[in-house]
């Protein structure tokens, strides 16, 4: 199989996105001469987290933050003590598993870091890994090569020794059998409600409840202070598209820039695999192997049929040992070393490797060639708006601030100078529920609220500043109506208030009744009521029934059936029936195996924090609050 010959292929386990990854860089040697604790934001034993490092892990959350939210980010969310105290705490927590990991001696080998490299989809094209992509997404992200690669370097090393500590989480059988009997067992049941609705007309008010809730819940009765504004967002995507480049600069920074584009030579092999796990059976494998290559050398047009007869490669054997194309980099040294010395149609000698014996014949070159000018045209033609955008952009960016702050009685001047389309809001509250920023768009800011609800904006009609509402985007805004805070007139609330003080007066009564209903029955009282049709439901699949009739079924006891339980459900009061308990008479092996899983995860991730706790326990760690303070205030 492909797999086989890969480098440590098992690596590629690891989740990895483009460039982004959870660690904020240090070097090994860095945190050893590290000094002056006065302005350090902490220390760890005999190592320092310097305020550039804890900067640059608050930038990388912020990243991370920004790209999970989207719109609804908001720069201030990491600007309060508990927030940054807890990019602080990651930081920590990964000095002690970095120190840990150096004291234990665990390294990630280049060849490691090449394959995992290799392997990160966003850096691959056509399935296969892209140096042109690499140095574009380095570029990006603003890093070097070596910074990068000392990065996920770092990474994986402090993964090995995490995964070691996960690893050493064991479930037993039976342990493992009783979390999955818990969460599979069902319960058959039958359900006899008490809707509040049959108890409205027991309900008599006093005359004045409903002016007594007006008065001390006049909050609910609020309208909010709203406006709607208009809005101009300069951002450097907005340039890119403006930006134009003529045939004569793509032909210029192609021909300047060709080793760009080459396209290394692939070639292409077919493998008969014979696998050796371990010493003891070398000499068997290398014999068969040998036989092997006997009969493929009587038949070499048979090569395919022989691979699916005899490889051991699962993955390539179907195929007759094809691996398709491939170059330098992708296979052990000694498979590639031997695959780019023959010519086309040869077979090899019996080839040893850490997988076990090869035969291989090549079945195909593709030479070395440069890509032509039409096929990355288009490519280029995008680099190079890119980077007249990136260096625009800050020229832009300040000429907007100036154009919308000195012209402040209109966002036309701006509009007109950048070319672009001056843009209407909704009715904004200057303090939304969280639960609507997602309607907010570039509003879901409170820097960017603030600056409309102020005097100057709402009496002066003025333009805010530009705001930064995502990485090279500002936005500068303008009020167009303003409506102040109010409070709903008594008279035009009365008529809800008294049916919400209804309803929930008949909710009691309700429970009450239930409630007493429930007592009679568990006392061996007449069973007569107008039971639902049989249901079940368990922890897992709860049947759309709401949590507190889960947590009441549950908890029913069950020694002796029927079992009766009751609780309350919105509007309602509801007494279940407990008759039947049970298991699925079909488990899902695929269900199963996911909940033993899921339960092993939860318990390495235990055994992981137990372990970082331990290690905090027996190192030295001094927080510096006043330099922490300081990073909070700028």
């Amino acid at each position: 199989m492909f797999d086989a010959v890969r480098n440590n292929q098992r690596i590629v386990q690891i989740f990895l996105g483009l460039i982004t990854l959870p660690f904020a860089f240090w070097g090994v040697d860095s945190y050893v001469r590290n000094s002056g604790a006065g302005s350090d934001v902490a220390s760890v034993g005999d190592t320092k987290i310097t305020v550039p490092q804890f900067d640059a892990a608050l930038r990388e959350r912020q990243d991370q933050m920004r790209q999970a939210l989207g719109q609804n980010f908001r720069p201030e969310m990491l600007n309060t003590p508990d927030a940054r105290l807890s990019v602080l705490n990651g930081m920590i927590d990964q000095r002690l598993l970095l120190i840990e990991s150096s004291k234990n001696r665990l390294v990630t080998t280049d060849e490691a870091l090449r394959d995992v490299i290799a392997k990160i989809p966003a850096l691959q094209e056509n399935g296969k890994f892209s140096m042109e992509k690499y140095e574009n997404a380095l570029r990006a992200q603003g890093m070097s090569q070596p910074q990068f690669e000392a990065k996920l370097r770092q990474d994986l090393t402090m993964r090995q020794l995490m995964g070691t500590v996960g690893d050493s989480a064991f479930v037993a059988q039976a342990q493992a059998d009783t979390v999955m009997n818990l969460q599979l067992e069902e319960r058959q049941f039958n359900e006899f409600r008490f809707p509040a609705e049959q108890f409205l007309d027991k309900v008599k008010l006093a005359a004045d409840a409903a002016q007594k809730y007006y008065d001390e819940n006049k909050a609910q009765f609020e309208i909010a202070e709203q406006i709607k504004a208009e809005f101009l967002i300069l951002s450097q995507d907005a340039i890119q598209s403006q930006a134009t480049v003529s045939d004569a600069e793509v032909k210029s920074w192609y021909e300047s820039h060709k080793d760009k584009y080459q396209q290394p030579e692939e070639r292409r092999a077919s493998h008969i695999l014979i696998m050796a796990k371990n010493d003891g059976e070398k000499a068997a494998a290398k014999a068969k192997a040998e036989d092997v290559l006997k009969e493929v050398r009587k038949a070499p047009a048979k090569f395919a049929e022989l691979a699916k007869q005899y490889s051991q490669d699962p993955g390539s054997a179907k195929a007759g040992g094809d691996l398709g194309y491939f170059g330098r980099g992708s296979m052990v040294k000694a498979f590639e070393d031997t695959v780019f010395k023959q010519k086309e149609g040869d077979i090899s000698e019996v080839l040893e490797s850490e997988f076990g014996y090869h035969i291989i014949k090549l079945t195909g070159i593709k030479p070395a060639k440069v890509r032509s000018l039409d096929e990355v045209r288009a490519d280029i033609e995008s680099d190079l708006k890119r980077q007249t955008a990136t260096r625009k952009f800050a020229e832009a960016a300040e000429s907007f601030n100036n154009t919308v702050y000195e012209q402040s009685d209109s966002l036309q001047p701006a509009a007109d100078k950048f070319k672009l389309k001056i843009q209407q809001s909704g009715w904004l509250k200057k303090n939304p529920d969280p639960r609507e920023a997602a309607m907010l768009g570039p509003f879901a800011n409170e820097k960017i609220l603030g600056a409309l609800f102020s005097e100057d904006s709402i009496k002066g009609k003025r333009n805010t500043e530009a705001y930064e509402i995502a990485p090279n985007t500002l936005l500068s805004a303008r009020v167009l109506e303003h409506v102040p805070a109010s409070t709903k007139p008594f008279e035009s609330v009365r008529a809800d208030i008294e049916k919400l003080l209804k309803l929930r007066e008949a909710a009691s009564l309700a429970q009450a009744a239930g409630e007493a209903r429930l007592e009679e029955l568990r006392k061996g009282g007449d069973d007569k009521l107008a039971w639902s049709a049989s249901k079940q439901a368990s922890r897992m699949v709860p049947r759309d029934l709401p949590p507190a009739a889960i947590r009441a079924l549950f908890k029913a006891d069950v020694q002796k059936l029927p079992a009766y339980v009751g609780a309350s459900t919105g509007n309602a009061y509801a007494i279940y029936k407990v008759v039947k308990v049970g298991m699925p008479e079909k488990l899902d092996e695929a269900r199963r195996q996911a909940l033993r899983n899921e339960y092993t995860r939860i318990l390495a991730q235990e055994e992981l924090s137990a372990y970082v706790n331990a290690l905090r326990a027996r190192t030295k760690i001094d927080i510096n609050t006043a330099a922490l303070e300081a990073r909070e205030s700028r």
